[in-house]
């Protein structure tokens, strides 16, 4: 049944034009193409990768500790929620935003006045909530590899025709001999995001978590689509295009957790620029064109052109979402002057300090103990001026 499946799936209608084939693909006269098995090169690599991060951000202090201490990235000094069986519970196996009724309801159960209730709440997701510190090395990790891939990029296709003139990447194909600057440039991103999809679980959450699952998988099948049929010179293009702004984004993210405002605000501008010059006019313009409407001019479209193509819209859609947020936070800025904020992250519910959330509630005692009396266990207390007679 597997084999017979598989042959269903390779069959060459499916995924090259007419008159061509596998065939047209298999070694010969020193010529080396892309095969299929090669894409399990790419596992041990995002193995690697995997490893490499873990080192990177936790054991290598020498790279992302220091560089964020010297930047002036701290731990968030939180407050821990005093352990309560009855609120753990609530807040583990409900909802971690109870809404009014339901902070009654723990104030019964738990003795707590709804104060105590709601901080606890407040306290016990701030717990959750990653410190600046694991996204500053998150952030390090991602810069440092968008930056070095796309150098890489760069120098493998920097005599490259196609380049410089997109239709060139049409040019003898499906012939087209791979070179091994093309062979490590694909297994290294496509271990790479591989990696990101197997640490997706375990990274900071953000709003568009979703977005990014289908950007991943996007990315890795279009990866090993366009590796599997010879799609390399606009596997490259596309790949290129996608590293030239991200190391823009993640250097930003590093600026504004250690709170470098204004180096933040620039270098985010700067990617903003970028990134719809690349995603919104070259990439959709200038790629997509040449793999949509160029290529009906040479052959007779096939299913395996409708799913690459389908695949670069996917990403596309994904641009057009991402650059609608980007914009947002650009124009925010240079029409208020307010902060760059990634709005895809989740923020703690007080920016304060320890000490400042101490001074807040002592001042927020005092004014319900002058109102309501003394307060005990977050229950007032109020005098009794009766004498007690024996």
């Amino acid at each position: 049944m597997l084999s017979g499946l598989s042959e269903w799936f390779w069959q060459e209608r499916l995924w090259f034009p007419e008159g061509l084939g596998w065939a047209d693909l298999e070694d010969r006269d020193g010529r080396v193409y892309a095969k299929a098995h090669d894409l399990w090169v790419a596992l041990p690599i995002a193995l690697m990768f995997l490893i490499i991060r873990q080192i990177f951000e936790r054991l290598a202090r020498r790279v992302a500790t220091p560089l964020a201490s010297l930047l002036g990235v701290k731990e968030t000094v939180r407050l821990k929620a005093p352990h309560n069986s009855t609120l753990e519970s609530y807040y583990c196996n409900i909802t971690k935003n109870p809404t009014q009724s339901s902070v009654a309801s723990l104030c019964k159960q738990t003795g707590y006045s709804e104060r105590q209730v709601q901080r606890w709440f407040r306290r016990r997701r701030n717990q959750d909530r990653p410190s600046l510190l694991k996204k500053f090395r998150e952030a390090s990790w991602r810069f440092t590899f968008y930056l070095l891939a796309f150098i890489a990029g760069l120098a493998a296709l920097i005599d490259k025709p196609w380049l410089y003139d997109v239709k060139e990447m049409w040019e003898g194909f499906p012939v087209l001999t791979l070179l091994p600057s093309q062979y490590w440039y694909y297994m290294i991103e496509l271990g790479f995001y591989g990696s990101l999809l197997f640490s997706v679980a375990s990274d900071v959450k953000r709003k568009d978590f979703k977005e990014q699952i289908v950007h991943h998988v996007a990315t890795i099948l279009l990866i090993s689509f366009s590796w599997c049929v010879n799609y390399i010179r606009a596997g490259t293009l596309i790949m290129l295009v996608h590293d030239s702004s991200d190391y823009f984004l993640e250097s930003a993210k590093m600026f504004n957790y250690a709170g470098w405002r204004n180096a933040c605000n620039y270098i985010f501008i700067v990617f903003a620029a970028v990134f719809i010059i690349t995603r919104l006019v070259y990439f959709p313009f200038w790629i997509v064109y040449c793999t949509w409407v160029y290529p009906v001019t040479i052959y007779e479209p096939f299913f395996g052109y409708y799913f690459f193509n389908g695949l670069l819209m996917v990403l596309q859609c994904l641009h057009i979402f991402w650059a609608v947020l980007i914009i947002r936070i650009a124009v925010r800025f240079l029409t208020h002057n307010e902060k760059v904020d990634d709005e895809r992250s989740d923020k703690d519910e007080t920016d304060e300090s320890e000490e400042e959330e101490e001074e807040e509630e002592q001042a927020e005692d005092k004014k319900h103990t002058k109102k309501n009396g003394p307060m005990l266990n977050g229950h007032s207390v109020h005098n009794n001026n009766h004498s007690k007679t024996e």
